[in-house]
């Protein structure tokens, strides 16, 4: 999950990069509106609206119009309800006013994030040789052979098979899972333990030490 912050106070931008790292995902940082005009392209935008070459509701227009699907968070002082408004209607999904907590910076992005996922668009069939994932019936056959799987088994391997040969975070995969990232580690360790086991192919799931996990292709 690929993150896109524009912020032109460095103290502040350090903190936010810190935090997000934390949480597994990969952060660009943009401290003008040029630069995030020409970033590429991302997941989500968490953005500052006053910024020194431009406005950011200019920007926040401007992303929009690229892409829809895109999930832009206005992280900024002001805090009017004039400028609530003008932010949600150029294209914002959501509006954080400084000063803010982490904590709730992460909620707000975990919340978004889940609305992304159920609006996005999904093909009812995924095939990552040796695996054909059928969404519709949640039905799994490896080598040709169908596997019973658990529905958060079934979940987690829907959520590698997205990204296939990409090493996926612990964070991503929980929140596609679980719709949060705070059920824990532990708990998604022993559910990979057994979809491995399930899956019966040695290497087919493998831990990315510090990140996550990856599903190798062929």
């Amino acid at each position: 999950m690929r993150i896109l912050l524009v912020e032109d106070d460095h103290r502040v931008s350090a903190a936010m990069m810190t935090m997000l790292q934390r949480r597994g995902y990969e952060v660009e940082h943009a401290a003008t509106a040029a630069a995030a005009l020409a970033a590429a392209p991302c997941d989500l935008v968490l953005l500052d609206l006053n910024l020194p070459d431009g406005d950011g509701v200019d920007v926040c227009r401007s992303l929009r119009s690229r892409s829809e699907q895109l999930g832009i968070i206005a992280v900024t002082a002001r805090g009017e309800e004039r400028d609530r408004v003008v932010g949600l209607r150029t294209g914002a999904d959501d509006y954080v006013v400084k000063p803010f907590s982490m904590a709730e910076l992460h909620a707000r992005i975990e919340a978004l994030l889940r609305r992304t996922v159920r609006q996005a668009p999904q093909c009812e069939l995924i095939e990552v040789a040796p695996i054909r994932i059928n969404l519709g019936t949640r039905a799994v056959e490896v080598n040709g052979a169908c596997v019973t799987l658990t529905r958060k088994e079934f979940d987690i391997l829907v959520s590698l098979a997205r990204q296939p040969g990409a090493a996926v975070s612990y964070e991503r995969i929980l929140l596609d899972v679980w719709q949060t990232t705070w059920s824990g580690r532990h708990t998604l360790e022993v559910h990979i333990a057994s979809l491995r086991a399930k899956l019966g192919v040695p290497n087919l799931v493998q831990t990315v030490r510090g990140v996550g996990y990856r599903l190798q292709t062929g």
